[in-house]
């Protein structure tokens, strides 16, 4: 099975992130021949970003996407927001790719289930 997670929100301030990363992680370690891929939309590509300030005792995003690429999850962040953010500068979380709207397209008609955040 081939499953494309679509990711809106910011890292922090809502669970959604959150909750999206459980589940894919729960499908990755639950059923192991699932295709994870996971692309970062709008405020979502501050998640791929390897450091962040965040509540002490808060689940971190960043160890979250760097625990899934390791499993073989592919993630693409969206190279529009990034510039519309000013994040040319920034370094992402190693296995973060950048990845524009045709990437998305593809990866959308091939997913057999696709799930946005």
């Amino acid at each position: 099975m081939n499953v494309l997670f679509i990711l809106h929100e910011p890292p922090y301030g809502s669970e959604r992130a959150w909750n999206a990363l459980r589940l894919a992680t729960a499908l990755q370690q639950e059923v192991p021949q699932t295709r994870i891929r996971i692309f970062l939309l709008s405020d979502g590509v501050y998640g791929a970003l390897p450091e962040h300030h965040r509540p002490e005792g808060s689940y971190n995003i960043g160890q979250m996407l760097a625990n899934l690429i390791a499993g073989g999850a592919e993630v693409l962040a969206c190279v529009t927001c990034i510039d519309q953010r000013g994040l040319w500068a920034s370094k992402l979380i190693e296995g973060v790719n950048l990845g524009s709207m045709v990437e998305l397209a593809h990866w959308t008609a091939e997913a057999d289930k696709v799930i946005v955040f």
